[in-house]
């Protein structure tokens, strides 16, 4: 493990990976839709080595672990999504990222389809101290990002959900709840995320 490293480097490292992981989601996106001849390898392989690299540094800063942790299983979630498309079109099989023609020319109806669909709650989770509730975290920001990508909704990035749960959970306590309890729902077709002050030490919700 790797212990010289400064913050600074460590930072710019985690920067290269968030920005690789862009271009090679685009690349493989591309690829899929028949834009591109091969599948990008080369991005693929530049990526993979600086999950390496981080991930043989001794990293103390909490900020940027968490940003690594997430892109790092971000990262490994695509690989299997992307492995498993290859695999079905090299057998002429109908994969992750087929979509029929319907769906391909109809985006407007299948929009009015959505908000359509009755409201539901996605995920509860219940934080006291996100600092050191990383996985949970986490755990939430991923269940957030699925929901947005079905429901047709742009990312957030990371370091803003995260910045977002920290000063919600921070302003409800300082108002004298002991948790806050944070409920991911879709609503007329939409993600929503709501927080709301917990007092007491009851059951956590489920996530």
């Amino acid at each position: 493990m790797h212990v010289a490293d400064t913050p600074d480097s460590v930072e710019q490292d985690v920067d290269l990976l968030e920005a690789g992981l862009r271009r090679l989601e685009a690349e493989y996106n591309m690829y899929f839709a028949g834009r591109l001849p091969r599948p990008p390898l080369e991005t693929r392989a530049q990526v993979t080595a600086i999950v390496r690299r981080i991930d043989n540094t001794h990293i103390t800063n909490y900020g940027l672990r968490f940003r690594f942790t997430t892109l790092q299983t971000r990262f490994a979630k695509f690989v299997n999504l992307w492995d498993r498309g290859l695999r079905a079109k090299e057998e002429g099989r109908s994969g992750p990222f087929v979509q029929s023609r319907q769906e391909t020319e109809r985006p407007k109806d299948q929009a009015k389809e959505r908000s359509k669909q009755p409201d539901r709650v996605v995920s509860t989770a219940t934080f006291s101290d996100p600092v050191r509730e990383l996985e949970r975290v986490q755990n939430l920001y991923e269940k957030l990002a699925e929901a947005r990508q079905a429901a047709g909704q742009e990312a957030i990035p990371f370091p803003k959900f995260a910045e977002m749960v920290k000063s919600q959970v921070g302003a409800l306590k300082a108002k004298g709840s002991n948790e806050v309890a944070f409920r991911i729902a879709v609503k007329d077709g939409k993600v929503a995320l709501t927080a709301r002050g917990v007092s007491g030490s009851g059951t956590r919700p489920k996530e």
